[in-house]
């Protein structure tokens, strides 16, 4: 999914700044759709424009993004504007200094992609419109029964605030042209970093594919797994994470220029495994790495793989703040991106190439054959291959070890 995050601590104090300047009247308040009536829905939403606050470092991202909005427009008559970002929690802070300062209607966020702390800190802050999301026409669809991260947010129920977008499992990948077996171990990975020094590396946290690397290494050494579904101050936090401290004392001085510097992030990560720099790498859908080795970025003999104890997994969404000047709109948005069309065009490669949320066997027989008919790539792993989906651990742990890895490790990029 993709939350870009920082921790909510750093995000209040700096909308507690914010809200001491000037922010902009709100032009008109936009009434909250009745989203149970859907021609009302769509009536409110034309002539609406939608300013969606996304994750912006992938191009074959903000592709599909412009792509939706086309057909929103065309279909609707609702234009979308794509806010590029590059730490999702630069929009909840937006969001949390217009509520300090009482902008209550009229806010500069109508939508945003969102799961994890972000999700749960503006649950927390009620910070977000609806519920909403379970009354749209294309949630009939979602499979809410084989996927049940779908309702449920790192843990958090999502009460029809957020609707699910797409899914995600962390998978590694190497190019088998130049590796002939690989670590599926946290362990293994260790021992292999002894004897091929400086050939793999992570994105800096608290960039979120960063964080998952850590979040992965902690589930597989944690004595307890199920104490990390708990929120980390219900629980002795600091000798659940000593494991990971100890591995990482032994992990950063072999990684890539000896834990001195970091690619930005998931995309850079992939520059360096082209660019012969680092041997493995990871994504959050082996279907990216099948678009990359499309798009020429990677050698077509890459492949994926995952852990053999399982590798994390979750959901992603979007969501609409309370005080959206557009709610009407981001819901019919948020509707399209759930609908057979819009997520068979997620999971081509050739486009994206991220798993869809949506059972198939809720889809007409049309697009139930043509999900099946769908080539994902030489380097996707079928789901037979994918092994166990590991939960994502409560929010709450996300920010405790964010925080405390930069401590430890932070460096200036």
């Amino acid at each position: 999914m993709r939350s870009k995050m920082r921790t909510f601590v750093s995000a209040l104090a700096l909308a507690v700044g914010l809200a001491t300047t000037t922010l902009s009247t709100p032009a008109f308040a936009d009434p909250a759709p009745d989203v149970g009536n859907w021609q009302s829905v769509l009536d409110q939403a034309r002539g609406q424009t939608v300013y969606w606050h996304a994750w912006g470092g992938e191009p074959r991202i903000n592709d599909y993004i412009a792509w939706a909005g086309e057909q929103v427009r065309e279909r609707y008559g609702v234009e979308v504007v794509q806010v590029k970002l590059t730490d999702t929690a630069d929009a909840v802070t937006r969001v949390l200094s217009e509520k300090t300062a009482g902008v209550d209607d009229g806010g500069a966020v109508d939508m945003i992609w969102i799961n994890g702390e972000n999700f749960a800190a503006m649950k927390r802050n009620d910070l977000l419109f609806g519920p909403w999301a379970e009354q749209t026409p294309n949630f009939a669809y979602v499979d809410v029964e084989g996927k049940p991260t779908v309702i449920n947010d790192f843990t958090v129920p999502t009460d029809g605030l957020e609707a699910p977008w797409g899914m995600a499992q962390v998978s590694f990948y190497y190019d088998t042209a130049k590796l002939d077996s690989v670590p599926k171990t946290a362990q293994q990975l260790l021992e292999w970093l002894v004897k091929h020094p400086g050939r793999f590396t992570y994105p800096q946290p608290p960039n979120y594919m960063g964080s998952t690397f850590l979040k992965q290494i902690l589930t597989e050494l944690v004595a307890d797994p199920s104490v990390l579904q708990q929120p980390a101050d219900e629980t002795d936090a600091e000798a659940t994470l000593a494991p990971l401290w100890g591995y990482l004392e032994d992990l950063q001085p072999l990684l890539w220029r000896n834990g001195q510097a970091y690619p930005q992030n998931g995309a850079s990560m992939r520059t360096l495994l082209a660019d012969n720099e680092v041997d493995i790498a990871f994504s959050f859908s082996s279907g990216e790495v099948s678009s990359a080795i499309e798009a020429f970025e990677l050698p077509d003999t890459v492949r994926s793989y995952v852990f053999e104890n399982g590798t994390l997994g979750n959901t992603n969404f979007v969501a609409i703040p309370y005080n959206a000047s557009a709610k009407a709109g981001a819901v019919v948005l948020a509707d399209f991106l759930m609908s057979p069309e819009a997520q068979l065009r997620k999971q081509d490669p050739q486009y994206w190439g991220a798993d869809t949320v949506l059972a198939m066997d809720k889809l007409p027989a049309d697009m139930q054959d043509a999900f099946a008919n769908l080539d994902l790539g030489i380097a996707s792993l079928a789901p037979s291959e994918r092994g166990t989906v590991l939960p994502e651990p409560h929010p709450s742990w996300m920010s405790l070890v964010e925080t405390e890895w930069q401590k430890r490790y932070g460096v200036v990029q």
